[in-house]
């Protein structure tokens, strides 16, 4: 489609990678404290631990639901802090777990790239909504369904609704006039689309309708670039459907994942609730 897209992906990127709340004002993500004692260990290592403990209640299948949000939302900070500050990384990396490794290299890749698509800081779109995304296993019947269809893997489906918005938790026209979960232009839409463009299925079916006649299954990369034309987008939804795919558990993970903003004054989160 070549458009731009959704902070999370291109034109705002860096300013949305995931959140309004209710009737109250976006709310800034915990600021560290001014001052550290003496005997503090350095940001990295104290990054190294908090993903470490993350990753393993990640995997934990008797995680409870209340821990696994937060977990997953404390392992999203880790990632957005790595992607500004290369060299934590290999320290960082130390700590995750062996078998949880190819998670970290995967999830961080496609971190980075997007963080390569930033764009500076701007002021919240007037328009925007922050809505509960569907639950996760509706979405993954949908992402089936359309695999199944036109053969494209469900986890490319997964990670382009991942990176677009937020698994449809962002309501609103993109500067472009992108529209939907899978952000369409209208005149892409009418070509590739069948029914509602906001709807998750609709638009999920006509993602995948529209990376098979782009070459998909077969010629995957130049799929995804037809979609938006950028080698940085390319790798990270590569990157995070592989991981997926090597770990099942992280569709939950990255469902999880909130709404970041970043404005002149900072970022923000923008919870579910926000510009209702």
């Amino acid at each position: 489609m070549g458009k731009a897209r959704w902070a999370s992906a291109g034109a705002l990127l860096a300013c949305v990678v995931l959140a309004g709340c209710g009737a109250t004002p976006a709310e800034p993500p915990p600021a560290p404290p001014a001052s550290q004692p003496a005997d503090t260990p350095p940001r990295e290592e104290r990054l190294a631990a908090t993903l470490a403990r993350a990753e393993r209640a990640l995997a934990e299948p008797g995680t409870s639901d209340v821990h696994r949000t937060h977990w997953a939302h404390r392992q999203q900070r880790v990632y957005r802090d790595l992607a500004e500050h290369p060299g934590w990384r290999d320290d960082v990396r130390a700590r995750v777990p062996k078998r949880l490794r190819a998670a970290y290299d995967l999830t961080l890749h496609a971190a980075v790239e997007l963080h390569h698509m930033s764009a500076a800081p701007s002021k919240i779109p007037d328009d925007w909504r922050i809505e509960a995304p569907p639950p996760v296993g509706e979405l993954r019947r949908y992402y089936g369904a359309a695999q199944a269809k036109f053969g494209v893997p469900w986890q490319v489906l997964a990670a382009i609704n991942f990176v677009e918005t937020r698994f449809g938790r962002i309501h609103g026209d993109s500067s472009a006039g992108a529209q939907g979960p899978m952000q369409f232009m209208p005149a892409t839409w009418r070509i590739y689309g069948r029914g509602d463009i906001d709807a998750p299925r609709d638009a999920i079916q006509a993602a995948a309708r529209y990376l098979a006649a782009s070459g998909a299954p077969g010629d995957l990369r130049g799929a995804l670039y037809a979609y938006n034309h950028s080698d940085h987008y390319v790798e990270a939804i590569l990157a995070y459907a592989e991981a997926m795919r090597r770990y099942p558990h992280y569709l939950d993970v990255y469902h999880r994942w909130q709404v970041y903003y970043s404005t002149p004054h900072g970022d923000v989160v923008l919870k579910e609730g926000y510009g209702s």
